[in-house]
């Protein structure tokens, strides 16, 4: 049956995997059929720093059913221990608590745990730093942020500048650690074939993972392998959101335990609690925004200073104050980034990396400058509207910020705004509305590459990932487009690597990536075979680069709008209503492209109200190690959201006329709903999250 005609973009088929994912049949990582597997159970430390003395395996050896212990005493050597996170079982060196010691392989995985809370470990502990502030004395600049950005910036003569504003907002806006706990856990299976594969695999890992080539390009090198000689095979993704974005710790014990089980498959899937020390999260910040404005509110200056968390052991430094780089005009400007390196396990990426942290505090700060200026927060961002991009100079790609803050204001019924503080009550209740402006790169990701064959049919094949997000079907849908074909007639194939290689699925890139290499090999297989090709035909096109990169400031833009209700005795935060309007370029497939703005919104309401991380001092891990302790929003929490973008088409991005929309929804929601909060009360609240004590003191 067809589902759409040959004019594939722009359509809502459902879900070509659906039927797969609701019965049950689609197999994640865990779940791959196997012969003979084992289990495995990490063995972690319990002290934040110091040394593992001795580990006394003798009972759990004697345990029925237990085949082997890994210890760092006696683990198979790595190739490489130039990574820090990835280097375990390597020497007794403890970095931070929950730090991979240890492992037991055994027939089921109830004999693997019950294996591994039998080892006894005696350490010599050493003195941790795991306290993150401001006023260390150790902050560092890292060379740069997000592997490309500069640390700092600066432009003109910023303390003339404030110097010269008639009206200044100096304030430091705090964010906590946040997890990003998608459904499925960490996952995978491993097997270290006796004799290589007749195509040259030594190792095949079954992984939840968002890039199965970055997976194996990464792991390679720590076993002295050739990429080639891993396969890494991951159809199916119970949720990412950045943390599955790269291998952590728990791929490389698999694969050690597969050099142990004798040649029989190793399956780990990591528990929620394990998932809090092992593969990363988002990293607190401390930012401090200084904002000069002329009377009118046109900024004289902008300032945006940013400490960060990372790990001693490995570095992770987060780009959070990037945006304000391009979002506003201001002719002396600096932000920077400094570091505090602790006894902690290393940061990594969630769902709009520095993006989401770094709007909330910019966006706020320019709520309170609006307040300051006795300006509509809208109209204050519409004066300071840049025509070229502030960072590059080039001209936008297509900034429509305007148009999704008027149209924005429009739906949302801004118009009968009072913008005094505790003007509306309804009854114990009181109400307030807040804006927020929102951007987020568009990136094209290189190394693209797909492969065409007809046979009756089209195949189409990438090694892309689907982490939830429909890449099943919107590339089915970009393929037919390209092709001129219906989508019953196009057959994909993702998910390993042994496919043509694909970026991770990351940064919003992934459509843009992959859909470019998929729309060229479309092209060539036309202009070479014609519209009736022969069975056999068949061809792999790379992806080329996209011409327009370095002459258009490419980005997606969004206002967030949201109304609060609180509990003048309580605290107690309601969030009825929060409506987005979006520019994002094409949409590829409305019915995938609302879920996703959807969901980011839903995330940035929980960023706002309730998702922490609470690490304890005395010992290094977080307490908050559960679903039950660390909140997120839940459907109680959740009233009428609403997703809306442009009718646009981006000419400069990508052959399809999209930009990516996975991570814009969460940044600046966090930041509108603070800024609704103090509409509504009067009390400006700098600190994430924003729980009813925070109110109430």
């Amino acid at each position: 049956m067809t589902l759409i005609d040959a004019n594939a973009m722009g359509a809502s088929p459902l879900r070509l995997d659906g039927p797969a994912k609701v019965t049950g049949a689609a197999p994640y990582a865990f779940e791959h059929p196997v012969d003979r597997p084992t289990y495995l159970h990490p063995i972690q430390a319990t002290i934040a720093r110091g040394r593992v003395a001795a580990m006394d395996t003798a009972a759990t050896e004697r345990l029925d059913g237990v085949l082997a212990v890994l210890t760092v005493f006696d683990a198979p050597e790595l190739a490489d221990t130039s990574d820090g996170e990835l280097s375990i079982l390597q020497d007794d060196e403890v970095h931070f608590r929950g730090q991979l010691i240890g492992a037991v392989i055994a027939e089921t995985a109830e004999t693997a745990r019950h294996g591994a809370d039998l080892v006894r470990v005696d350490y010599r502990r050493q003195p941790a730093d795991v306290r993150f502030d401001g006023d260390r004395d150790d902050l560092y600049a890292p060379d740069e942020v997000a592997s490309s950005f500069p640390t700092d910036t600066e432009t003109g003569d910023l303390d003339a500048g404030l110097a010269a504003a008639a009206i200044t907002v100096d304030q430091t806006y705090t964010t906590p650690i946040e997890h990003n706990n998608p459904m499925e856990p960490h996952a995978c299976i491993a097997l270290w074939h006796a004799e290589p594969e007749p195509d040259g695999t030594v190792v095949t890992l079954y992984d939840s993972t968002q890039g199965v080539h970055t997976v194996r390009k990464t792991l390679a090198p720590l076993f002295g392998l050739e990429p080639d000689q891993i396969r890494v095979i991951s159809p199916h993704v119970g949720g990412g959101f950045g943390a599955k974005g790269a291998p952590h710790c728990h791929n490389v014990l698999a694969v050690l335990a597969a050099q142990r089980s004798g040649g029989r498959p190793v399956k780990l899937a990591l528990t929620r609690q394990q998932m809090f020390a092992l593969v990363g999260y988002r990293t607190p910040t401390i930012q401090r925004i200084r904002l000069g404005a002329d009377a009118d509110g046109r900024l004289t200056a902008l300032a945006h200073d940013v400490i960060e968390q990372t790990a001693k052991v490995k570095e992770y430094a987060e780009q959070s104050a990037v945006p304000s780089r391009v979002m506003y005009r201001a002719p002396n400007r600096r932000t920077s980034h400094r570091l505090a390196a602790l006894d902690v396990p290393v940061p990594f990426w969630m769902r709009a990396p520095g993006e989401a942290p770094g709007m909330f505090a910019a966006e706020v700060a320019m709520d309170e400058l609006a307040i300051a200026c006795g300006l509509d927060p809208i109209e204050l961002r519409i004066r300071n509207e840049p025509p070229t991009d502030p960072d590059s100079g080039n001209p936008w790609s297509g900034r429509h910020l305007i148009d999704c803050l008027r149209r924005g204001a429009d739906e949302f019924g801004w118009d009968t705004r009072d913008p005094e503080p505790r003007s509306l009550r309804d009854g114990d209740w009181l109400v307030g509305t807040g804006v927020a402006a929102a951007t987020y790169p568009a990136q094209q990701s290189p190394g693209n590459a797909a492969r065409i064959e007809f046979d009756d049919r089209y195949l189409v094949e990438i090694g892309a990932a689907d982490i939830g997000t429909g890449t099943w079907t919107a590339l089915t849908q970009i393929a037919a487009d390209a092709l001129g074909c219906p989508t019953d007639m196009v057959d994909l194939r993702i998910g390993d690597s042994a496919l043509p290689s694909a970026s991770v699925a990351g940064g919003s890139s992934g459509i843009t990536s992959w859909g470019t290499a998929i729309v060229a090999a479309a092209k060539a297989f036309r202009d070479k075979y014609g519209v009736d090709p022969a069975a056999g035909s068949a061809l792999r096109v790379e992806a080329p680069d996209n011409p327009d990169a370095d002459k258009f400031a490419m980005h997606s833009f969004g206002a967030q709008f949201v109304e609060v209700r609180v509990n003048r005795d309580t605290g107690e935060i309601r969030v009825p209503r929060m409506l987005g309007m979006f520019s994002i370029g094409r949409a590829i497939n409305p019915r995938m492209l609302r879920a996703q703005l959807v969901g980011g919104m839903t995330w940035g309401l929980s960023m706002a109200l309730h998702e922490e991380s609470v690490r304890d001092p005395r010992f290094g891990h977080v307490v908050t190690q559960d679903l039950a302790s660390y909140h997120v929003s839940v459907h109680a929490d959740i009233g009428d959201i609403q997703a809306h973008w442009l009718d646009e088409v981006d000419e400069h991005t990508n052959p399809m006329g999209s930009r990516g929309a996975g991570e814009i929804g969460i940044v600046g929601a966090a930041a509108a709903v603070a800024n609704a909060v103090h509409h509504a009360t009067g009390l400006r609240v700098r600190d994430l999250p924003i729980t009813a004590d925070r109110l109430l003191s």
